[in-house]
């Protein structure tokens, strides 16, 4: 007697389950438990048991047939992220992820962020957890070793900087290590404290160790030159866009959109004080008392603020938010890592709801409100936590991979991109000041096009733009560029370039996202004329969950 065959979402489901035991690290970040004392394998072992689960759920997926049109989509949908993720085990960059920003060695740190710390049995979990942070790193050494034999090494400039990103949490260049502040204050007996700070050293020594190996052994075999070059680059860019792009077009309509959004702020700079260039207007602003914060803690408090306002008038006028959404904490970063905000969403049960994290530099106390309200709406609502909480709430529509493990940078970051300019057109930002922020954000994302596509291409710089003419991008260039053509913090700038040149593809991938979601709307409501409603569109847009930019347009074309 044959069995019924396993559907599209079932398979799905049955993959993200696997995946979970296999990638525990993972695991906790997707909210799904059962795996919280283990740390995930990164040995080349446990990458090859990794990639043999995925090849497998391929070939599952690839044979099946799709029940209904939702599964048709999310077949879609698997097959083009996994199929790219065998891709990129095979040009190696899975056994060399090493970046100042996404890598396992940050994310390895950034998971003790996630675990619930209320109860003694809690802490229990992560003490068991800390102590097994050196087998996990000594895995990434072995990784990075062979990838490195295999000639495959992150450039220079990443391992240096990660390296000292290690320094920071083990605690060796200045105060203590992230993790004997992270047990500091638990609640416990003497003798689960003793078990703590055994984990906490062990942990701290584990980052030391990784330290060393980097600048000692791996700093030796890494290229100098961060640019990846044309073939990586194209890899790298359809990872992070889910589309087959036209690099040049891009590079070029970048240059476009910078010139038009700088025509804008100079008019709007000349509002807040006549005359006044971009530098001058932001001067005025950061020395206005209205946009003035004192200390990280009022910083919490005020995008918490706005945060929970933003959901509040938003709901039930533009958008349908379900009562689990209506929860969204705003925290401050552990200090280490590299600066700006970041959005981590909820587990499929929202019992961890979603979380804005804002990470700044350790010693830094003053803040400009005016820079950073769109980053509040970009990481919030409209933004990121609607969109991701949205997916996970449709537990009816999507199945697990869709709704915890598909993320596509050109969707998600495209759509937080957008939702900042539309809570402009929604009346949110009449304040020039909010204004100007918004558009130096814009600004921003349009030359991070620019310099991404320019530095990892070394592509010529355009006559008429009035930078360096004729000559090739370089990451001097690129960090020049950025700190003269933009009024973003130069601390954020300075780091921004690293993540650029240790992420290729991905920086990009926020404007050209938004560029679709826009031509995509433009298109519906031309064909629905006086009867398009904004609202239903983007119910239904945010409904599909997380996909290719490809896939998108396809889906999108339909509403």
């Amino acid at each position: 007697m044959s069995s019924t065959p396993r559907g599209v979402h079932q398979l799905s489901d049955e993959f993200v389950a696997d995946y979970a035991a296999l990638d525990p690290n993972a695991a906790t970040h997707l909210g799904i438990t059962g795996y919280d004392e283990e740390l995930t394998d990164y040995s080349p072992e446990g990458h090859e048991s990794r990639a043999e689960l995925t090849a497998r759920a391929l070939r599952e997926i690839e044979a099946a047939e799709p029940a209904d049109e939702s599964e048709r989509a999310a077949k879609a949908v698997f097959l083009e992220r996994n199929g790219l993720s065998q891709e990129f085990r095979e040009a190696g960059l899975d056994l060399s992820s090493l970046n100042v920003i996404a890598s396992p060695v940050q994310d390895l740190r950034q998971l003790f962020d996630l675990m619930p710390t209320e109860t003694p049995e809690q802490w229990a979990t992560v003490a068991t957890r800390l102590t097994k942070v050196p087998q996990a790193l000594a895995g990434l050494r072995a990784s990075l070793s062979l990838a490195a034999d295999r000639g495959v090494v992150s450039a220079l400039r990443q391992v240096t900087r990660v390296a000292e990103q290690c320094e920071t949490w083990s605690g060796q260049r200045g105060g203590s290590s992230f993790f004997a502040r992270l047990i500091a204050g638990a609640d416990v007996d003497d003798s689960l404290r003793t078990h703590l700070e055994t984990g906490a050293n062990a942990a701290a020594q584990g980052y030391a160790d990784l330290a060393v190996f980097l600048r000692e052994e791996l700093a030796g075999r890494a290229p100098e030159k961060d640019a990846v070059g044309a073939d990586v680059y194209r890899l790298t860019s359809r990872y992070f866009t889910g589309a087959r792009l036209d690099l040049q077009e891009a590079y070029e309509w970048g240059w476009a959109e910078f010139a038009r959004i700088e025509a804008e702020m100079k008019e709007v700079a000349g509002r807040i004080r006549a005359g006044s260039t971009l530098a001058e207007a932001a001067a005025v602003l950061d020395a206005d008392p209205r946009y003035q914060l004192h200390g990280q803690d009022a910083l919490r408090d005020w995008m918490q603020q706005l945060s929970d306002k933003a959901l509040a008038d938003m709901r039930g006028v533009h958008f349908d938010i379900p009562d689990p959404l209506m929860t969204l904490d705003c925290k401050i970063a552990p200090p280490g890592g590299g600066v700006g905000a970041y959005y981590i969403g909820p587990t499929d049960d929202f019992s961890r709801p979603g979380a804005m994290w804002w990470s700044v530099p350790e010693d830094r106390e003053e803040f400009s409100t005016w820079r950073e309200t769109t980053t509040v709406y970009h990481e919030g609502v409209p933004g990121h936590h609607l969109q991701y909480a949205t997916a996970v709430y449709k537990a009816d529509q999507l199945n697990r991979f869709q709704r915890l493990m598909c993320w596509v940078s050109g969707h998600g970051e495209g759509w937080a991109l957008y939702a900042e300019r539309l809570v402009r057109e929604l009346g949110y930002l009449d304040d020039d000041g909010d204004l100007l922020g918004m558009l130096d954000g814009h600004l921003f994302r349009a030359a991070r096009v620019i310099v991404d596509l320019g530095m990892h291409l070394e592509l010529e710089i355009p006559a008429g733009t009035g930078f360096h003419e004729g000559e090739r991008w370089t990451p001097e260039l690129g960090l020049e560029f950025m700190l003269t053509r933009t009024i973003t913090d130069p601390a954020h700038v300075r780091d921004e370039i690293d993540r650029y040149l240790g992420w290729p593809g991905q920086a990009p991938s926020y404007k050209l996202g938004e560029r679709l979601w826009l031509a995509a709307r433009d298109e519906a409501r031309a064909r629905h004329g006086d009867a398009f409603d904004l609202k239903a569109f983007h119910k239904q847009a945010l409904e599909m969950g997380s996909m290719g930019l490809d896939t998108l347009r396809e889906r999108l074309a339909r509403i």
